[in-house]
């Protein structure tokens, strides 16, 4: 029997981690939570993570909450995989910005786009900064690749590469070049296209 579970709802920031979860390769199982139902607001779940939402990874008897620090851990966990920058490494430094850069910046820009504030807020207030220094910076670290950290595919690349296409989809991120060729080369991941399939097939129960 698998000794992870993922908490997930489809489509939903939980699909970051199935995407992950495909890389590493190991046995996992899924917890398919309804939202229309209210399954990630009963008590049950609510033990699992109080903030009602997910993704949640339970492995052995470690819960782990928020998409970049599952990836993270799991990407520590197996290191076999390749999928991170070990410790004690130089480069491990520009990997963990990138590894929190997705939710500390991509996402907020992606939301305020989303859903725009009707006054803007006084410079500097936003942690996250501005919409085109985001955009520009993320470009030129998609730009000379393949992958976010050079030739190595880490999980920067799953953190940040979902949030590229999530954005992309809802044109809420401009269809640069740079962000097309990227998502075409992370398109051919067959762990990729394992989670996509699957997620269609757990869409349609």
């Amino acid at each position: 029997m698998p000794n992870m579970t993922l908490y997930h709802m489809t489509p939903s920031r939980s699909s970051i981690v199935h995407w992950m979860l495909e890389e590493v390769g190991e046995p996992f199982e899924i917890h398919l939570l309804n939202g229309k139902r209210g399954d990630n607001r009963k008590a049950e779940y609510l033990a699992v993570n109080p903030m009602g939402k997910v993704p949640a990874l339970r492995h052995r008897d470690t819960i782990i909450t928020e998409a970049a620090a599952i990836c993270t851990y799991l990407a520590d966990e197996f290191p076999g995989k390749k999928l991170n920058v070990p410790v004690g490494t130089p480069r491990r430094g520009s990997y963990l910005k990138w590894m929190f850069f997705g939710p500390s910046c991509v996402e907020p820009v992606v939301t305020d786009r989303a859903f725009p504030r009707k006054d803007p807020p006084p410079p500097g207030a936003l942690g996250h900064g501005s919409y085109d220094t985001v955009v520009d910076i993320l470009a030129n670290a998609v730009a000379t690749g393949p992958f976010i950290m050079g030739e190595q595919f880490t999980a920067a690349d799953v953190v940040i590469g979902s949030g590229i296409r999530w954005g992309t989809t809802f044109k809420l991120l401009p269809q640069r070049t740079e962000f097309t060729s990227y998502m075409a080369r992370l398109s051919e991941r067959p762990a990729l296209q394992r989670a996509e399939a699957k997620d269609k097939e757990l869409a349609s129960e």
